[in-house]
């Protein structure tokens, strides 16, 4: 019989669960909830971003699979299809997006090295466009008959973490998120030839930080 514990809930140790509590707290989240919590929904679709599931159909089936074991993995007794997409639905996205940049700050802070004789941290900002079910997200239309989001990525080269990710539809440009990067005084931005939009790229000079960009073909400087 196996007595250690599974994978998964070594995983979740690593979570700051009064953090969590706290940031819940500061949204209400678990107001007038009976049995499925934040937390149960965070451990639920971690879950369901581990084992690869495609949709939360596929993640309530792998679940079902795993009953005897989804309790003790903190996940809870009350998952269903309709709670998890009214939990999905419903509840403040704030909790979830404040707690993961927590958690990316604690992973740079423990990871960070030195990798190179440059001052301040060295940066790299991009994106990734992710589809979406046009008829299921009306507001995600990307093309006639497709829909998607794009993730704007701030990754830390030296820490090989994510330091800010943010999220628009994926018909809005690159360089429009370039005004949402938290920038660092004496940090080094690395950019695709997507980003050459000088208004933003003046912005870094004036706080003295420093950037470097493709060159498209036809740039008149």
């Amino acid at each position: 019989m196996l007595k250690d514990k599974y994978v998964f809930a070594q995983l979740v140790k690593f979570l700051d669960n009064d953090k969590f509590r706290h940031i819940v707290d500061k949204y209400d989240g678990d107001k007038y909830v009976k049995s499925y919590t934040c937390w149960n929904q965070l451990l639920t679709m971690m879950f369901g971003q581990l084992s690869n599931r495609e949709s939360l159909r596929d993640l309530i089936v792998a679940l079902e699979a795993h009953a005897g074991k989804v309790y003790h993995l903190g996940i809870g007794k009350s998952v269903t299809r309709s709670n998890l997409s009214k939990a999905n639905e419903q509840r403040d996205y704030r909790i979830f997006e404040e707690f993961a940049f927590f958690m990316i700050a604690e992973a740079r802070r423990r990871r960070i090295q030195k990798i190179s004789e440059l001052d301040g941290h060295v940066y790299a900002f991009d994106s990734t466009t992710t589809d979406l079910c046009l008829s299921v997200f009306e507001w995600a239309k990307f093309r006639r008959h497709k829909g998607g989001i794009k993730m704007h990525t701030l990754y830390d080269v030296e820490a090989q973490v994510p330091a800010f990710v943010h999220i628009t539809q994926a018909k809005v440009h690159d360089s429009k998120a370039m005004p949402e990067i938290p920038y660092e005084k004496g940090a080094h931005y690395i950019f695709d030839r997507g980003y050459n939009d000088f208004g933003n790229l003046y912005t870094i000079n004036r706080i003295e930080a420093f950037f470097v960009v493709r060159a498209k073909t036809n740039v008149r400087f």
